[in-house]
């Protein structure tokens, strides 16, 4: 899954940000950073890590900024490409912790079931809604991924978002983003792009 609107190129994710994030320079090791804007300096931004940790990423020349954007459970069509962050709940099913829907030009992004670090234990499943049924307090998807499928039961209060439009004025003190930094040897980060908060739409994911 930029700096108009993130349908001009490839997210990598996150995200599996997610998505949010994927296409970064392909020197270092791939970093996911959740946390608040401290400072945005032209090509450097300082960051407040999900950690506590105050870190300052270079950006790319042509760094480019995504937004998200609500959406909600009705939103949610057969034939969707989604990516859910889940966790597994005491009966053994898959419990959504936030929804993704992607835009079109990014159905395929990051395809399977994966490990993911929104929470200890969650899982990112990046596919395809193959069927919705009524749920407990929400609707259960089927989704479908090469290779394997999943049920994942979405609660009616489940954040459930799209990528939208955005640039670097998102990038502002407070503001909460995600994004997939390159961490090279010494430890410096690089990435060539952010997904912001938007009117008050913190990424999820």
């Amino acid at each position: 899954m930029w700096s108009k609107f993130l349908f001009g190129g490839a997210l990598s994710g996150l995200l599996a940000l997610s998505a949010a994030a994927q296409n970064t320079p392909a020197e270092g090791t791939p970093t996911r950073i959740r946390g608040t804007v401290e400072k945005f300096d032209g090509q450097t931004l300082t960051v407040k890590s999900r950690e506590g940790a105050e870190l300052t990423i270079a950006l790319a020349p042509n760094f480019t900024v995504s937004a998200v954007v609500k959406k909600n459970l009705a939103d949610i069509k057969t034939g969707d490409y989604v990516g859910a962050a889940s966790l597994k709940g005491g009966d053994g099913k898959l419990h959504a912790l936030e929804v993704l829907i992607f835009p079109e030009a990014m159905r395929g992004t990051g395809e399977g079931e994966r490990s993911w670090d929104l929470t200890p234990d969650s899982l990112m499943t990046n596919a395809t809604v193959t069927g919705i049924a009524a749920a407990t307090q929400g609707q259960a998807l089927k989704v479908a991924y090469k290779g394997g499928e999943s049920e994942i039961v979405v609660a009616s209060d489940v954040p459930i978002v799209t990528f939208g439009p955005g640039d670097a004025s998102l990038l502002k003190p407070g503001a909460a983003f995600i994004l997939t930094a390159q961490k090279k040897a010494d430890g410096t980060l690089s990435t060539n792009r952010v997904t912001a908060e938007k009117d008050g739409v913190k990424p999820p994911m």
